[in-house]
């Protein structure tokens, strides 16, 4: 389980973040929604360790990782698929994914990983070759989650996985990140699609300018008129 206690980030002079608190229960997909500006990229980088200026407590698996380097946290099982896919353009789709699991060395292991990988994303076997620059918008986000996959994280953090896809590829996100949990991963979702992102999410927590303001089950949300009328056009 993951617990994030009275967390604060602050860059520069903003205060992005306000003491929030919030659970990641093992095997749930939880998603924080929000407009922009609302601190829920913040809340990833935080955990992940990439938010420099903060102070609260974050526990993974009843262990304190707020001091804790990114390296170690992601050897710790924690990953995170940031916002824009970040892949590398010049590196071909073997070589993005081979990096996701720098900080492993079973070697057996890796290669089952990637097996489940190819599973998932069979359009990503079929290009190995191809550097990761000419794979369409849809094709490198898939990238980006298989290769935040092949650390073997037990969660994994996307952030706004679905942005800029089309439809019927948001779609097709949103199974996949059911697939993921399927599996046993834990998943923490920064969605802008919120009517996507409650549907799939057992639990949700609405942000609004770095505080919590709203929380429950993901279906319950969906119903409540300050959701619909704040997010999802109601």
């Amino acid at each position: 389980m993951l617990e994030v206690d009275s967390l604060h980030v602050h860059y520069g002079g903003i205060h992005a973040l306000k003491g929030i608190s919030i659970e990641v229960p093992k095997g749930k997909i939880v998603t924080l929604i929000g407009a922009n500006g609302a601190g829920k990229s913040s809340t990833l980088r935080a955990i992940a360790g990439l938010a420099k200026d903060k102070r609260g407590t974050i526990r993974w698996n009843g262990k304190d990782i707020s001091r804790m380097q990114p390296e170690n946290i992601l050897k710790s099982g924690v990953a995170l698929c940031p916002e824009g896919r970040r892949i590398f353009p010049h590196l071909t789709v073997m070589e993005n994914l081979m990096l996701g699991a720098y900080t492993r060395d079973d070697q057996d292991g890796v290669k089952s990983t990637l097996d489940w990988v190819f599973e998932l994303f069979p359009r990503l076997k079929e290009r190995t070759w191809q550097k990761g620059g000419t794979l369409s918008g849809g094709e490198q986000q898939m990238l980006a989650l298989g290769r935040a996959l092949m650390s073997k994280p037990d969660l994994i953090m996307m952030d706004e996985p679905s942005l800029g896809l089309a439809p019927l590829l948001v779609k097709e996100v949103f199974e996949i990140i059911r697939a993921i949990n399927e599996e046993g991963k834990t998943v923490l979702l920064v969605e802008q699609n919120a009517f996507a992102a409650l549907k799939v999410a057992h639990y949700a927590y609405v942000l609004e300018v770095g505080a919590l303001v709203l929380q429950g089950p993901g279906v319950s949300l969906l119903d409540d008129p300050r959701v619909k009328a704040a997010y999802l056009g109601g």
